[in-house]
């Protein structure tokens, strides 16, 4: 597959999972089960199409092992330190650009590691989605003193180097020969673990969902999947990994656009030039 269609694919999952994600909030649905319909109905997925396909699954103790250190050190912490600090930050922005900035990192790592290239008028692109997703999503407002702790600039940057790294070894094992549905679900399945493991010591239940709830974490899950899917797509034939690093990033001009219309979320100039930038951003990566 073409990698700018995997990347667009990959962002068209992205606006609208993060959509409904607005949408689970708005619902008050505990964060734990929209975290684990992101991984436990992937996996269902791509085991259904496994079989279907007869896809080989066997991989080395050498290649599990990889994948184990991915799933808990990359996915699951990385979540764990963004979400941390977003709570604590005095601006959740700060921590959104600073994390999401990862793009940077896996652009340049991936040339002295994986030989791949990044030319002058993709470095603009990617610093032009960056600086625009900047403008977006650093707000006006200050949290009061009390809720904010310190700790947020180490769990932010433990967030940028666990999102930079899991894009980093996602491209390893393709290289080394591990394929797009294996990677996906043994990385997916010890995440689910470790989620529903969490979910079971606060003793959470899914008989307090509402219908509606049930309907959204499903729509969650089944889009969660596409985008995994394609992302790891577009790693394998793009030309550089953060190309489509950088099209995920920019999926948050769409994402502000539907929340204000969907949602009434607020949507100001200053967030109207984000988008811009990020569309423009966009365009210069791919066209």
């Amino acid at each position: 597959m073409n990698w700018i269609l995997a990347g667009f694919l990959m962002f068209l999952c992205s606006v609208i999972q993060y959509l409904l994600v607005r949408k689970s909030v708005l619902l008050k649905i505990p964060s734990q089960f929209t975290n684990l319909a992101m991984f436990f109905i992937p996996v269902v997925m791509f085991g259904v199409t496994a079989v279907s396909l007869g896809t080989d699954l066997t991989v080395s103790w050498y290649e599990l092992l990889v994948l184990a250190v991915m799933a808990f050190f990359f996915s699951y912490l990385g979540n764990i330190f963004s979400l941390k600090s977003i709570e604590v930050a005095p601006n959740p922005g700060y921590s959104l650009v600073l994390s999401k900035s990862y793009v940077v990192f896996t652009t340049i790592i991936a040339i002295p590691l994986f030989h791949q290239q990044l030319t002058a008028r993709a470095a603009l692109a990617i610093a032009i989605i960056i600086i625009s997703s900047a403008i977006i999503m650093v707000t006006g407002k200050v949290k009061p003193a009390a809720h904010v702790h310190s700790s947020w600039l180490p769990l932010a940057v433990g967030a940028f180097f666990c999102w930079g790294m899991l894009s980093v070894a996602s491209k390893y094992l393709l290289l080394i020969g591990v394929d797009v549905l294996p990677r996906l679900i043994y990385t997916m399945s010890i995440v689910t673990l470790l989620i529903a493991v969490e979910m079971r010591m606060k003793k959470m239940r899914w008989q307090s969902l509402s219908k509606t709830a049930w309907g959204v974490l499903t729509g969650i899950g089944i889009l969660s999947a596409g985008f995994n899917y394609f992302m790891q797509e577009g790693f394998v034939t793009a030309p550089n990994i953060g190309y489509i690093n950088a099209m995920n990033a920019s999926s948050i001009g769409m994402v502000v656009i539907g929340s204000a219309i969907f949602f009434h979320d607020e949507f100001s100039w200053r967030k109207f030039i984000g988008v811009v930038g990020v569309i423009l951003g966009l365009i210069l990566l791919v066209v």
